[in-house]
């Protein structure tokens, strides 16, 4: 049991981090089905921002609360900026092309985002600065950090947020009938160029706050974090049923349970692999001892769970947990 609950608060940690980025996808996709994946660079950027601010102000006279506050308000300004260049400049000029141009055009702007990161921070990863409390309390026979507390409980005022905004304001009722009939919206007085403009920069607001919390987890960031990281948010927005907000928010953090669960249990299991008459205790195979093979292989299968579940779910319900079965638009 002890093993049980301290993975579903690792969990719950990282799928809410995957559900706040999984929503940056889905917003996109669903007014005008186009899979940014260059979100994920966005995310990266978001971090990378975040922490050279961080990092700056480490050495001042400034309160911790206020330095971490000082990056995360440069980094979701640069990652609007960035999102609404990305709509502007990359995609708007393709919208009515063929569906295969603008995908394209989205790893295309990835790489060149990861590119320009590595230009600017370098490929050194960048440490975070030790600068806030990270208190830790016991459930049952589990830990619980304040980062985790902080995050997933932030995690949950944004997704509220969003939902509220979406289903309740007067701008949100534009994107929802932005996303239903573009051409209808239109001739109903709606500007859907800026309805269009305005899911990229919400989605990149999202992503920069996403970005922080996982920098700020894992105590680094790195030009390259975005890919990974961007792939498993995809996958929890279509696990959930791409373009569903509340889809978004259920796949994220199921990923991230599923993830969690099966990594700690599997780690588990390979206690039960030693040398019955090893003197040193080795573990099946000579280079793993000292319990070294639990955490590589762990870490090493974390990844297969969650696209094993993307699988799974494409091929048993290819709308997603919460997507709604609908024809293809003509």
């Amino acid at each position: 049991m002890d093993i049980l609950l301290q993975q579903i608060i690792n969990g719950l940690t990282t799928g809410s981090v995957y559900a706040v980025v999984a929503l940056g996808y889905t917003m996109v996709y669903g007014v005008i089905q186009l899979i940014n994946f260059a979100h994920g660079e966005v995310v990266m950027i978001g971090a990378m921002v975040a922490f050279a601010v961080i990092a700056a102000l480490a050495g001042s006279a400034l309160p911790p609360a206020v330095i971490l506050l000082a990056g995360v308000l440069a980094a979701v300004p640069a990652c609007m900026v960035l999102g609404y260049g990305l709509e502007r400049i990359a995609y708007r000029p393709l919208r009515h092309a063929p569906r295969l141009a603008p995908l394209i055009t989205a790893i295309g702007m990835s790489i060149v985002l990861q590119h320009l990161a590595l230009l600017i921070w370098g490929r050194n990863p960048i440490a975070f600065p030790q600068i806030v409390a990270n208190p830790s309390f016991t459930v049952g026979d589990a830990a619980i950090s304040g980062v985790q507390i902080g995050i997933i409980l932030l995690s949950m005022v944004m997704m509220a947020g969003l939902s509220w905004f979406v289903y309740r304001t007067r701008f949100g009722i534009a994107i929802r009938a932005t996303a239903e009939n573009v051409h209808v919206a239109s001739l109903m007085g709606v500007n859907a160029d800026r309805v269009i403009a305005a899911t990229f920069v919400i989605g990149a607001a999202l992503g920069a706050m996403a970005g922080v919390m996982y920098g700020t987890y894992y105590g680094i960031a790195h030009y390259t974090m975005g890919f990974i990281l961007g792939l498993k948010a995809f996958s929890a927005a279509v696990l959930g049923g791409i373009g569903n907000i509340p889809g978004a928010m259920v796949g994220g953090l199921l990923l991230g349970l599923v993830e969690a669960l099966g990594t700690g249990y599997i780690g588990e299991y390979t206690d039960l692999c030693r040398w019955p008459g090893a003197a040193d205790g080795g573990w099946m195979g000579e280079r793993c001892t000292d319990g070294a093979h639990f955490v590589l292989f762990g870490s090493n299968y974390q990844d297969v769970f969650a696209f094993l579940m993307l699988i799974l779910v494409l091929v048993f319900r290819p709308s997603g947990l919460l997507g709604e079965r609908v024809s293809e638009r003509a």
